[in-house]
């Protein structure tokens, strides 16, 4: 049995979890988010809590490993729409900006060129300071996927540490060339 799977998921008073055999909705009040659970899993609601469970017959391999999975993906869809997930990222660099024009996001990298990347729905992107983007959204994946894409323009480099990186991130730095002696 899953450590991971086995521990039940606690239910905030603003969240409002509906379970339908398969499907599985979680609205709260920075959204909604669904998902479809496998036939192998069951969920039992109780006293503010949520248990993922394996049916008795259907212990297998398979069945251990998404019993856990799905128990994550369950309670991170009960964080993001109670809570919100949040991801910073700090633009280093000469000339390195952001800005927001309509629906999309406008990062100077120092291309010849622009990127302008469309923001999707369910995520709102803040500028601070021009070279400081705070990404919010309820969706996890989602949010993780958009803030790679992201970074994916300017990975951190490690002579000079310039890029796009997370907050918190460490970049380890590289010696350069040492000069003729």
């Amino acid at each position: 049995m899953s450590r991971i799977g086995k521990l039940p998921i606690k239910i905030p008073t603003n969240v409002d979890v509906n379970c339908n055999g398969v499907d599985i909705t979680v609205k709260g009040k920075y959204g909604t988010l669904s998902n479809k659970i496998p036939n192998v899993l069951k969920i039992e609601q109780n006293a503010g809590n949520l248990i993922v469970s394996i049916g008795l017959k259907t212990e297998t391999r398979t069945a251990r490993s998404l019993h856990g999975l799905y128990r994550s993906l369950i309670n991170n869809m009960v964080i993001g729409v109670s809570e919100q997930f949040q991801i910073t990222l700090n633009l280093v660099g000469v000339g390195y900006r952001a800005t927001i024009q309509n629906k999309s996001i406008v990062l100077n990298l120092g291309y010849s060129h622009p990127v302008e990347m469309l923001i999707p729905e369910g995520i709102s992107v803040d500028v601070v300071k021009n070279t400081t983007l705070n990404l919010k959204g309820c969706d996890k994946e989602a949010l993780g996927l958009f803030a790679a894409k992201i970074r994916s323009w300017r990975r951190p480099e490690p002579y000079k540490g310039k890029g796009i990186i997370y907050e918190g991130e460490i970049v380890k730095r590289k010696a350069g060339k040492s000069g003729k002696k």
